[in-house]
């Protein structure tokens, strides 16, 4: 049985890994940075990380940013990044769940929309994510500070 929670520092090296089975290969996995960023994600208290486990461990995971602007169309907003799920568990509908316990933890947190970005080669991603109803309605940019 496949239970979505909040994760914990015993979580870190799994979700690590599963972050680090990227075939775009943006994630270098660095157990040690993880774990120091998880410790500062939670002292913010803003972004929070979550999994997916069963009997196996770590199914998939993601985090979740809620952060509250003066918007007219949504003041509290909330930012999903970093969804994965395990390779050999694609297809199989945890994306789906995994997103609708993203979107109910956001409405619990206040927020009225949801964003994301995406890799520009992830095209299959985009499918998924637009068949859940996200539509590619900005252009996102990036530009490395160090």
């Amino acid at each position: 049985m496949t239970v979505f929670r909040a994760a914990t520092p015993g979580d870190v090296a799994e979700v690590v890994a599963l972050l680090a089975d990227d075939w775009i290969g943006e994630v270098t996995p660095d157990l040690e940075r993880a774990e120091a960023d998880y410790a500062r994600m939670l002292a913010e208290g803003v972004t929070q990380l979550f999994v997916a486990r069963d009997e196996t461990g770590v199914t998939a995971t993601y985090q979740l940013s809620v952060v509250w602007g003066v918007s007219l169309t949504a003041s509290c907003r909330a930012i999903l990044e970093a969804v994965r799920v395990r390779r050999d568990l694609r297809g199989q509908g945890i994306g789906r769940e995994l997103v609708a316990d993203a979107e109910a933890r956001a409405r619990a947190a206040g927020a009225t929309m949801i964003q994301l970005t995406s890799n520009q080669q992830r095209e299959a991603a985009h499918r998924f994510y637009a068949g859940l109803g996200y539509l590619p309605s900005h252009v996102g940019m990036k530009k490395p500070l160090a």
